[in-house]
């Protein structure tokens, strides 16, 4: 006998097409509650009687005898055996695999990135950043894996890819514009066939989700952040603040000589950095000089290069800073482009620490399988820095680290080029890509 019932939802919630797709699949009989209002219907006393933490999207039977809230148990109920992997016990754990990968693993980087992009959380610069980093990351890694395969497992859909889609549905839609897709060739190849399935058609229109391919990424809006954090639905039994504190009578306050300022509330990920324990930064003790780093940083990243080269040479402290070229070591075992910027990417993720007082451009010149990565680094000090911390001693030896004189003309010509992403590296192969560490 099919399955039946209703999934509470709203509107466009990408995490209920995991529900609908399987429900497609297997001919059960899902409807999604008309009359549901995200704020009211999921915050009332029947509601949360029946899903007492309140989570969208929530399925109810039709016999009311099955209350499922989480979107991958919902979709799992509703799944058929082929979904699941079927009766290979192998291909079942391959599965459930990738279900636990979507939410364990890239589920966070993407909120990093697009929750503030969709001006839904403060935007904070470095933390986005290093979301984004960590997203490309994912995204190349699922690009790799599926060089080879049509599906996640085996030769058809199964929840593995249901779960994968969904969760990566809005950055796709939001994010990622024509440009930012090419090196994920496999990945959008997927992504189409998996999109263009009768099945989940159907479940995009019953969701009242609209999908398409953007060419323009949403960008961060403060003027949005700030009407939507005042539209908040109020928490049931909490009253209102400012009626609080007129009923409450006045009483006189001791004098204090300065009042303490209100300590700041931290986010998750800022409390969770907060408990680490701090390490001195070995730079921090030699001499700051003149040149302001974050300043050409700043102006690096809002300006052209015609005018942030001349810029930097302008301001630079070549007494108290000193410039390195960097060189891969084994250049001969590059194989895939992107698989080689996971390389540049790791390195840099693992000196986050470093940022501080370093600046950098590593790139990639060639193609796949006939590849060389180089960079040029700045940082405070005119020794190298990587043996100074242990936090910094990761990558550095797969590198020859030459220093370079600042003053030299061969010099300005490296920075100029990997400044600017031009140019080839010592054998002609051509800038492929670069990445920046700031």
């Amino acid at each position: 006998m099919a399955k039946s019932g209703v999934l509470y939802t709203y509107a466009g919630n990408f995490r209920a097409l995991k529900a609908l797709i399987a429900a497609g699949y297997s001919g059960a009989g899902v409807t999604v509650d008309p009359k549901f209002s995200f704020g009211t219907t999921n915050r009332s006393e029947e509601y949360l009687k029946k899903f007492p933490l309140g989570k969208v999207p929530a399925y109810e039977s039709t016999d009311g005898k099955v209350l499922l809230s989480e979107s991958d148990a919902i979709a799992y109920y509703l799944a058929t055996e082929d979904l699941r992997g079927g009766s290979d016990d192998v291909a079942r754990a391959e599965v459930l695999k990738y279900i636990v990968y979507a939410q364990a693993e890239l589920f966070g980087p993407i909120a990093g990135w697009l929750f503030p992009s969709m001006s839904i959380i403060p935007f904070n610069k470095d933390q986005v950043a290093k979301s984004r980093a960590a997203t490309e990351n994912q995204l190349s890694i699922l690009d790799g894996l599926l060089l080879t395969r049509t599906f996640l497992v085996g030769e058809r859909i199964t929840l593995a890819d249901i779960a994968v889609f969904t969760t990566l549905i809005e950055t796709v839609k939001k994010l990622l514009d024509k440009e930012s897709r090419q090196p994920y060739t496999n990945l959008i190849r997927w992504f189409d066939t998996v999109l263009n399935q009768p099945q989940v058609q159907s479940a995009l229109k019953q969701a009242s989700y609209e999908f398409s391919y953007n060419e323009t990424p949403i960008k961060f809006d403060p003027a949005k952040l700030k009407d939507i954090q005042g539209a908040q639905p109020q928490q049931p039994g909490k009253k209102d603040d400012k009626k609080k504190k007129e009923e409450k009578p006045k009483q006189e306050k001791p004098k204090q000589e300065k009042p303490k300022e209100p300590e700041e509330e931290l986010d998750a990920a800022d409390a969770a950095l907060a408990e680490e324990p701090k390490s001195k930064d070995p730079l921090d003790q030699l001499p700051k000089g003149t040149w302001v780093m974050d300043d050409f940083k700043r102006f690096y990243s809002n300006n052209d290069v015609d005018k942030s080269i001349p810029y930097f040479w302008e301001k630079f402290d070549s007494e108290n800073y000193s410039i390195w070229l960097g060189e891969y070591k084994y250049n001969s075992e590059l194989a895939k482009v992107f698989m080689s910027c996971n390389l540049i990417t790791g390195m840099y993720q693992r000196l986050d620490k470093l940022r501080k007082n370093a600046f950098a451009s590593v790139c990639l010149f060639g193609e796949d399988n006939n590849s060389t990565i180089s960079g040029v680094w700045i940082w405070r000090g005119q020794e190298l820095a990587f043996p100074l911390s242990p936090d910094w001693q990761i990558d550095y030896e797969t590198y020859t680290w030459t220093k370079l004189d600042p003053a030299a003309p061969e010099t300005k010509k490296l920075v100029q080029d990997y400044l600017s992403w031009e140019g080839t590296d010592k054998e002609g192969r051509k800038f492929n890509q670069g990445k920046v560490f700031k």
